[in-house]
């Protein structure tokens, strides 16, 4: 009943918000209420640029939308089921999405047309991984199928498959400026994959809960990885130094499930910063030497938390099971104090 109170919500909001854009609020203003991406759950994100963002939903449909002027700037409808990840490419100036009807469709931002331009179509399961090569050649998915797959995005072929038991797939990354690729999935491990060869070739110690995101870090030596739990038995996010093969520190204060992590860029303080998003409706960020939470942002009625996208200009970006996503931006004062504040809703 809460989906269904949420799309008639945002369906009778976007009738009289057309023309909103986001201009930024004063200190005591509320956050601008903009169309919305979609009609139901958003449950995956990716940055484009400062303005830009791709969302996926349950709605089977891919939008690229610009928060600056208000509005969905492409809509692509291809998938027969939820969208479970997307990824942009740069290089391609295009963008990925991976379905519960077990494919990967590529699209072409700068076309105006809204068919998809490639189709990923071998997996057997729902697609939960997707990570683009640094040089915008390969595409990296996985699936609970328990295999991992290797694509040229030119030819949409598979050139590499592995599978490993009970490998219920969650989430990847590729390490920034590596032949790697990490994953997290069910078995609660998080795997390193060499991708020239597709083999695992590092495995860290095994977690006590379900390892649901991963993110890595712009140097490739750290993974963040968060897990499952309820009643804050689990629900922490895991460091991990990727050299040493161990884990680092735990950052523990949410109650339900964690369910996005995100390295943040160096651009406030001098301190790396990490953010975490959480079914029990709170966005935290933490100080990543010290374990501190430097600020907890809770949003009411949201539902569970899906994901999050960091952008460079101190903008992030959280998406909702009920109530779309959620435009914040990062401040600091001179004495290094970090301030969350939500801009905007669409």
């Amino acid at each position: 009943m809460g989906k269904s109170q949420s799309r008639e919500r945002r369906a009778r909001g976007s009738s009289s918000k057309k023309s909103a854009t986001l201009d930024r609020p004063g200190p005591m203003s509320g956050p601008t209420e903009l169309p919305p991406a979609h009609t139901d759950a958003v449950t995956c994100l990716a940055p484009v640029r400062p303005g830009l963002c791709l969302t996926g939903s349950s709605d089977k449909t891919v939008v690229l939308y610009d928060w600056t002027h208000g509005a969905v700037k492409r809509r692509w409808d291809g998938h027969t089921r939820e969208v479970t990840k997307v990824a942009y490419s740069a290089g391609l100036d295009a963008a990925f999405s991976a379905s519960r009807d077990k494919t990967v469709l590529m699209w072409k931002l700068s076309d105006i047309q809204t068919n998809f331009i490639r189709a990923f179509k071998e997996h057997t399961m729902v697609v939960m991984g997707l990570a683009i090569s640094p040089d915008d050649t390969q595409v990296c998915t996985g699936s609970r199928d328990n295999s991992l797959r290797m694509w040229d995005i030119e030819t949409g072929v598979c050139t590499l498959e592995n599978s490993v038991p009970r490998n219920l797939v969650t989430d990847m990354c590729w390490l920034p400026g590596q032949q790697t690729v990490a994953q997290t999935g069910e078995d609660k491990v998080l795997k390193l994959w060499d991708a020239r060869g597709l083999h695992v070739s590092c495995t860290f110690p095994q977690k006590q809960y379900i390892q649901t995101s991963c993110d890595v870090s712009r140097d490739g030596n750290y993974c963040i990885t968060t897990s499952n739990g309820f009643g804050g038995q689990g629900c922490e996010a895991t460091l991990w130094d990727i050299r040493a093969v161990k884990a680092v520190c735990e950052y523990r204060g949410h109650r339900e499930t964690t369910s996005a992590c995100a390295f943040l860029p160096p651009i406030l303080i001098q301190r790396p910063l990490l953010a975490t998003a959480s079914h029990d409706c709170t966005v935290r960020i933490w100080d990543q030497n010290t374990q501190d939470c430097l600020c907890v942002h809770t949003l009411p009625v949201s539902g569970p938390l899906t994901a999050l996208a960091s952008f460079d200009d101190a903008s992030l970006c959280c998406s909702s099971f009920n109530t779309g996503v959620h435009l914040f931006h990062l401040d600091a004062t001179p004495e290094e104090k970090v301030n969350l504040s939500r801009k905007a809703q669409f």
